[in-house]
């Protein structure tokens, strides 16, 4: 599993632009699924059900997962506007994210080359007003430990970004800390260092 964080949009963009009579407007959402990219394409299309195409392309996943991602032209000459969307996606390194673009035909023929630059043009445009943040692989720990060992765990907790999500206390203390993946390692290899072997770290979720 990778662990490292990606970045994926914190709020949908919109771009619209004239082209020879031709409107295109894009809309770029953040869609965590297939599923989610699907029914966000549903509902351009049923909100502009008389556009003449509604093209689109998504990156579902990770920016590099390409079994996530997809596209249609919707009608346009093939490869002329889902595949420059998905390349305009795919190249932004940013996952998680679904373009539509809709275009309104003036009756001047684009031509091929003409629908490739507004199709990849819209969303290239659309991604510069992008807001993004960064995701976070995470998991959860529980970590059992005695109660004089408490001020050294949460000393430690910050230094690797851990946060307590639930604590329980009995004879012992137990912890849940949330981390990212990419720390749980060097995290466990601290606690158990500093704690002589006496605290006892178990993945949370079996991963």
């Amino acid at each position: 599993m990778n662990d490292k964080p990606y970045l994926i949009p914190a709020e949908p963009a919109q771009f619209e632009e004239e082209i020879k009579k031709s409107v295109f407007i894009t809309y770029l959402t953040h869609t965590p699924s297939i599923e989610a990219a699907k029914a966000f394409v549903d509902q351009i299309k049923a909100k502009h059900a008389d556009a003449r195409h509604n093209c689109w392309g998504f990156v579902a996943g990770r920016p590099e997962d390409s079994m996530k991602w997809g596209f249609s032209d919707d009608g346009e000459p093939s490869g002329t506007a889902g595949k420059p969307i998905l390349a305009q996606l795919s190249g932004s390194g940013v996952g998680e994210i679904t373009a539509v673009v809709t275009r309104y035909s003036g009756g001047i023929k684009l031509g091929t080359g003409g629908l490739v630059k507004a199709y990849g043009g819209g969303v290239q445009q659309a991604l510069k007003l992008l807001q993004t943040i960064e995701k976070k692989i995470t998991t959860k720990l529980r970590l059992t430990l005695d109660y004089g060992f408490m001020p050294i765990a949460q000393s430690i907790m910050p230094q690797f970004g851990a946060i307590e999500v639930e604590a329980e206390y009995s004879d012992q203390v137990v912890l849940v800390v949330e981390i990212e993946l990419r720390e749980v390692s060097a995290f466990t290899q601290a606690i158990i260092n500093k704690s002589g072997a006496k605290a006892i770290v178990t993945p949370l979720d079996g991963q």
